[in-house]
């Protein structure tokens, strides 16, 4: 037997035709021709709606929110310290040109009483005398090798460089001569060693008499009569280099109170 048909009032089906059609209608005429986007013209994109104050504000309902920035993770057996101890502030100084633990370099404190500039050689004790004379005839004799027998070996040695001198002393110190034998380098310790001089770190472990004065002054210290006697042994334009450290940065030399050569160097 054929199940029993269910027929449907006219009426109603009207009605639900209408409401399709009227479906139908609500959706945009561009979802039903699908284009490419690489094949609709820049131009005929339609321009963006003008934004209304507030807009910024707010976020699309949709869109998701950006990561925060990636941060370096600490190492897996790290311990960071707590958050209240995080921005505290150290006890650590800032770090000032010179070093204290080289005597060779220049750490003069602009607040401290000048030194005192010494021309009488006749002050100088018999050991440093005795050096700075061997020095002053081996530079006026020309001849670089000389310097041999007071340059010494091991930790006797001078300090040449800030660096490691490698190889022959003599070799380095005609290497950093205009020419090629050294004459350059010779004349420049007999200018300085001709200058005055500054007994500094008396009493201390730093001891020294070092050539030439400027190397203990702040270069604003300087007196006219001063400045003309550095330019001896610097150009207007290295003194203006200077002045940016605040002080001589050119070829010095120190001697211990026992008389040995301590360092022949020139930088900052």
């Amino acid at each position: 037997m054929r199940p029993k048909t269910t027929f449907v009032p006219r009426a109603a089906l009207r009605a639900a035709a209408l409401a399709l059609a009227t479906a139908l209608a609500t959706v945009p005429l561009h979802a039903s021709t699908a284009f490419a986007l690489s094949e609709i013209k820049r131009e005929d994109l339609p321009a963006p709606a003008p934004a209304t104050p507030g807009d910024q504000d707010m976020a699309p309902e949709n869109s998701v929110p950006m990561p925060d920035p990636l941060q370096s993770a600490p190492p897996a057996d790290s311990e960071e310290p707590p958050q209240d101890q995080q921005n505290e502030p150290t006890d650590e100084a800032p770090a000032e040109p010179g070093d204290a633990s080289n005597p060779a370099m220049p750490h003069v404190d602009p607040e401290a009483p000048l030194p005192e500039v010494i021309y009488d050689l006749s002050r100088l004790p018999e050991p440093v005398a005795r050096m700075r004379n061997l020095l002053v005839e081996a530079a006026k004799s020309g001849d670089i090798e000389k310097l041999r027998p007071l340059v010494g070996q091991g930790e006797s040695m001078p300090q040449l460089s800030f660096g490691d001198v490698e190889g022959d002393p003599i070799a380095f110190l005609k290497s950093l001569s205009g020419d090629s034998e050294g004459a350059e380098i010779l004349a420049i310790m007999e200018e300085v060693l001709n200058a005055g001089y500054v007994h500094l770190g008396e009493g201390t472990d730093e001891d020294l008499y070092v050539w030439p004065y400027f190397f203990g002054l702040p270069l604003d210290k300087l007196d006219p009569r001063q400045k003309v006697e550095l330019f001896k042994i610097v150009t207007a334009g290295d003194y203006e280099d200077m002045q940016q450290y605040g002080t001589y940065v050119f070829y010095r030399l120190g001697i211990t109170p026992e008389g040995r050569w301590a360092f022949f160097v020139a930088g900052d």
